[in-house]
């Protein structure tokens, strides 16, 4: 602020000379610019300047609130007893590394002829895996908790194909098609603990997905502070008892007849860090409706959220999907519909990855 002198004892007011200093106070000091439209440019250069400047402060801000508040999170578990779980202590080089994406494929302990498929397929394996994480920037693990008597022949089978492939996540959760919404909340607190990525993606384990497609698509909303994207839909809330997808608490969705808010169907969907920050620090407070696509989406309403609708993370398989390619539209992720997933995806998985995959040259060079 520029203080204005006082006119002492100048009973007739204040002189030209005064006059003078006033104007060049009003006009910065700057006697020697006298085009104004040249002087309003550079005020408007410099309020554009420092809105930028408060939004890049503003974000540094959030993001530090943030990680510091999943670090309390963390701690506080740790003190009442509940620590993380052993894969969640990695060496400090990997937790000070930045990656693009982290992608959880969720299975299941029955499911080892589908995790085959897709390691056969669009999975890179061995040293090809390690390249895709040091080199890319891109994580890909199977998510999968621990079954009802731990230490079990469930447990040991998984413990022994783990050690074979390397290409496990494991979750201190109790496995069941009914806990999925939990395994969601425990899959995106793990992983945001574990790597420090852009992006953490959720897909199944009966869906095709390009994996340089998706990271392409993904690292161009880098600038975004909380993303969410899916196939977005607003299916019926159904409350009617014993058919698929029944929905208990239906109640609380207004009259019957009613829709859900809209949400990412639940075979691939993908939030940005401070999304997934967000559920780590309040995983323990967060509803769990008994569809796991409709938790998710119910956990960011009420937040400032940017919703991203990109049907070529549900396309169809072949022919969709290789029309598509053929046109230059490659798809992310292809899907049967009617299935939830490739119908009999062990063994469908490879003619999907033939007709629709991107092709292998495509991770070689994209660049994120």
């Amino acid at each position: 602020m520029w203080a204005v002198p006082e006119v002492e004892n100048m009973p007739g007011g204040s002189t030209g000379s005064e006059e003078d200093k006033l104007k060049m106070v009003s006009e910065g000091c700057n006697t020697s610019n006298k085009d104004g439209s040249n002087e309003s440019k550079d005020i408007l250069g410099e309020v554009s300047k420092t809105h930028n400047a408060i939004q890049t402060l503003d974000k540094t801000i959030s993001s530090l609130e943030m990680e510091l508040a999943a670090a309390r999170a963390a701690q506080d578990s740790i003190l009442n007893g509940s620590p993380l779980m052993e894969n969640v202590k990695l060496s400090e080089s990997v937790r000070k590394r930045k990656y693009v994406m982290v992608v959880g494929i969720n299975t299941a302990f029955s499911s080892r002829k589908r995790r085959d498929s897709v390691r056969a397929t669009w999975m890179p394996q061995g040293d090809k895996r390690k390249k895709l994480e040091e080199e890319k920037g891109i994580v890909v693990r199977f998510v999968i908790g621990h079954s009802t008597t731990p230490g079990g022949i469930l447990d040991r089978a998984i413990e022994a194909e783990d050690k074979r492939h390397g290409d496990f996540m494991r979750l201190d959760h109790v496995e069941g098609y009914l806990e999925l919404s939990a395994k969601t909340k425990a899959y995106f607190a793990t992983a945001v603990a574990l790597w420090d990525a852009d992006f953490y993606v959720k897909v199944d384990d009966d869906v095709h997905v390009n994996i340089a497609t998706l990271a392409s698509t993904l690292a161009r909303h880098r600038s975004k502070s909380r993303v969410y994207m899916g196939c977005m839909k607003s299916g019926p809330v159904l409350a009617q008892k014993g058919v698929r997808y029944h929905e208990p608490e239906y109640w609380k969705f207004g009259e019957e007849g009613n829709k859900y808010f809209r949400h990412a169907t639940g075979q691939l969907y993908a939030i940005s860090k401070d999304l997934a920050t967000y559920i780590s620090i309040n995983q323990h407070i967060l509803h769990k409706y008994a569809n796991e696509d409709v938790s998710l989406g119910s956990w960011f309403i009420g937040l400032d959220v940017e919703h991203i609708d990109d049907r070529r993370l549900c396309c169809g398989t072949p022919p969709d999907c290789e029309w598509k390619a053929q046109a230059g539209n490659i798809c992310i992720a292809s899907f049967d519909w009617s299935c939830s997933g490739i119908c009999k995806s062990a063994e469908r998985m490879k003619e999907v990855h033939r007709r629709c995959g991107e092709g292998e040259n495509a991770l070689l060079s994209a660049v994120f």
